[in-house]
């Protein structure tokens, strides 16, 4: 029984539990902050946007107080981590992280709040990425759209936008680049490059130092979690959406953008799938800019969860560098 006296379904710790009566309790996250007019430490403003009833999609937009008023600057579209289960585009980690991101690279920033699994389970969340994708990029044209943002129209330079995500997030913009490999975005824009931090892969076989005990294996977050919120994946762990090296998967040549970075930690017990990755799309023909960074003695999404650390400050300020 859990700690409402109900009977529990399923529980991943320490991230999330869930009931019989389909109730979900989220045990893992940040709680979510106000957007502020001025970040006292980033001087970044930031607003919430709602920008589709239904399906209900919304974001979180930042702009750097050093973009003036007839400076088009880059984009960074953004899906954040949390196991497509928990966090939020408006949670206290995710806000202080945009903030450092947009005031190191002068870009704007769009976070995007997709639907949480399990109550919304896959594709849900890949779903609304890319339509809030698409939102933001029908900016760049002449599309008449109902609830247009000022800061995109104002400010981004649509010839240079950049997707990424850390984690789970990571996972949703590799997919969103595939997808805008085959897919024409809106007012035809490409998006320029991206960088997947941490990403979240996984698969049956092991890799590197992964165990090879397969009722461990069973037991690990990386392969529970992702058959809660993708119950019906064909193929289950080795789905291409969350196995992309599989055997018959689609070519990661296909990869919708122009550079990409790949970024992985070392104590993450994601690292050796994020090299993998890297490797295979070194390998798959793809003709773009790639490049690997491994962050020595870290651990997963550290440039978050310890954002005060050296370590994080330095990645940041790294991958703020990426958007040019």
């Amino acid at each position: 029984m859990g700690s409402l006296g109900k009977e529990v379904a399923t529980e991943i710790l320490p991230f999330i539990r869930v009931y019989m009566d389909g109730s979900v309790e989220r045990l893992a996250g940040s709680p979510n902050v106000s957007p502020s007019a001025e970040d006292l430490e980033t001087k970044v403003s930031s607003k919430d946007i709602a920008f589709s009833e239904n399906p209900p999609i919304s974001a979180r937009i930042y702009l750097p107080k050093q973009v003036g008023q007839h400076q088009k600057v880059p984009l960074l579209v953004y899906f954040h981590g949390g196991g497509f289960c928990f966090e939020s585009a408006f949670s206290f980690v995710e806000t202080k992280y945009m903030n450092s991101l947009a005031s190191h690279a002068k870009v704007v920033v769009i976070s995007i709040e997709y639907r949480l699994a399990p109550e919304h389970p896959l594709p849900i969340a890949y779903e609304d990425c890319w339509a809030g994708l698409q939102w933001v990029v029908s900016h760049s044209g002449d599309y008449v759209i109902d609830n247009k943002e000022p800061w995109l129209s104002t400010y981004v330079d649509f010839d240079r936008v950049y997707v990424a995500g850390d984690s789970a997030g990571a996972n949703l913009a590799h997919n969103i680049l595939m997808r805008a490999g085959s897919e024409a975005l809106n007012g035809g824009v490409k998006i320029t490059g991206a960088f997947l931090t941490h990403p979240y892969f996984w698969g049956s076989e092991p890799v590197g130092s992964e165990t090879k005990n397969v009722e461990e294996r069973g037991k690990l977050p990386t392969y529970t979690i992702w058959h809660l919120v993708n119950p019906e994946a064909p193929g289950g762990i080795d789905n291409p959406m969350v196995n992309p090296v599989i055997p018959g998967a689609p070519s990661l040549a296909g990869l919708g953008c122009s550079r990409l970075l790949v970024s992985v930690a070392e104590k993450d017990m994601l690292r050796d799938r994020g090299i993998l990755y890297y490797n295979a799309v070194k390998g798959s023909g793809w003709n773009g800019e790639l490049e690997l960074i491994e962050v020595e003695g870290e651990d997963h999404a550290f440039q978050i969860l310890v954002y005060e650390s050296e370590n994080a400050k330095k990645l940041i300020k790294r991958l703020a560098s990426f958007l040019v």
